[in-house]
């Protein structure tokens, strides 16, 4: 028996349509061979291994002459003054400063100044803060500085604001920017911090950067002078007496470390912020004339004539003369030339006399 003819048509019609389904599959699913997607050609991503990356350029700290990005050369320095009664230590930040000044301010009782400028990333506490005298304000304008403050002698106002200096006090245009510790009695708690000071800068539109007067500092292996070199004395041990009825002040050497420790009342100097002693690798002692102007105690100190010094460092004394170049910062002289003191930070301390029969300063092995 035979099957129609248009039965036999559609089997055929099913068996092509199958084949070109078949044949259209394999093609599609084989690999297509020379392909051109873009006429752009395509580039690998470069990865950079992460020793590779280009770390901030590195530049030498005005006030340390230890290594910092070069964008925080120009930082503006803030110098505040910091009550150094008994009553008020242990103080905060201060290992954080750059630079710290002590001198004398009434009484017999000192004031530090302590300048701060490559270690602009503190984020803690300061003081407590105190006032201001005339050469309190020379010296923090050295380093050109914002000064920072909690009230001041008649003499110290008339200054900042005839003379228009950059300053914030607590007392007459920047309460806002300090805070008042409960834990401690007035007028020994009063502090600050750099945030809180930057925001007062800012709002007083000082400047923000400045030309920084860099102090000289030696190279890594550089040679000393030759009179240093040979002509010191060892100083493990220096004391140093701001005033025959003041409170001793002791750096003691620390091989170890390279610096010296600093020691007041026969205790280490602690910086209640990380309860470790302060430390310094220069220790200027600098001789200033002194006078009392009035029945309060107030002083004149002489911080811009120069005069002698004694530069200890690495545990040896050697003796020259302190002078400030354009009225710069206090620098280290010896035979009319300005010595590079050693990286790292400097105490300097203004006393009346380096004479031997006022026995402001000594020091031994």
């Amino acid at each position: 028996m035979h099957e129609p003819s248009f039965l036999r048509s559609q089997a055929c019609l099913l068996v092509l349509l199958l084949s070109f389904t078949i044949v259209t599959a394999c093609t599609q699913s084989a690999p297509v061979q020379n392909q051109v997607v873009s006429d752009k050609p395509i580039q690998e991503a470069i990865i950079v291994p992460e020793q590779e990356k280009r770390e901030p350029q590195q530049v030498q700290a005005p006030f340390t002459g230890l290594p910092t990005p070069e964008q925080a050369i120009q930082q503006r320095p803030i110098a505040v003054m910091v009550n150094n009664y008994k009553a008020a230590r242990p103080q905060s930040g201060l290992s954080y400063a750059d630079v710290l000044i002590e001198v004398l301010a009434e009484g017999g009782i000192s004031r530090l100044v302590a300048i701060y400028q490559s270690q602009n990333q503190y984020a803690g506490t300061i003081g407590p803060v105190r006032s201001i005298r005339p050469y309190l304000i020379e010296l923090g304008e050295s380093y050109k500085a914002v000064l920072v403050h909690a009230g001041g002698s008649p003499d110290g106002y008339r200054i900042l604001q005839q003379q228009h200096k950059p300053y914030l006090d607590e007392i007459s245009n920047a309460g806002s920017y300090f805070w008042r510790d409960k834990s401690r009695k007035a007028p020994h708690n009063l502090y600050t911090s750099l945030i809180k000071l930057e925001q007062g800068i800012a709002k007083k539109k000082y400047e923000l950067t400045e030309a920084i007067p860099a102090m000289s500092f030696a190279a890594v292996g550089q040679a000393e002078h030759t009179a240093i070199a040979y002509q010191t004395e060892a100083a493990g041990k220096i004391t140093i007496a701001l005033l025959k009825n003041s409170e001793l002040v002791e750096y003691q050497y620390d091989a170890n470390r390279g610096n010296y420790i600093r020691y007041v009342a026969g205790k280490p100097h602690v910086d209640k912020e990380n309860n470790e002693a302060l430390r310094t690798v220069n220790v200027l002692a600098v001789e200033a004339k002194h006078q009392v102007l009035d029945q309060a105690g107030r002083l004149s100190v002489d911080v811009t004539t120069g005069g002698k010094a004694i530069w200890f460092r690495h545990g040896r004394a050697a003796a020259g003369k302190w002078v400030r170049q354009a009225a710069g910062p206090i620098q280290f002289q010896l035979e009319g030339q300005v010595i590079p003191l050693h990286s790292g930070v400097t105490h300097i301390l203004i006393v009346p006399s380096l004479e031997a029969k006022e026995a402001h300063v000594k020091w031994s092995e």
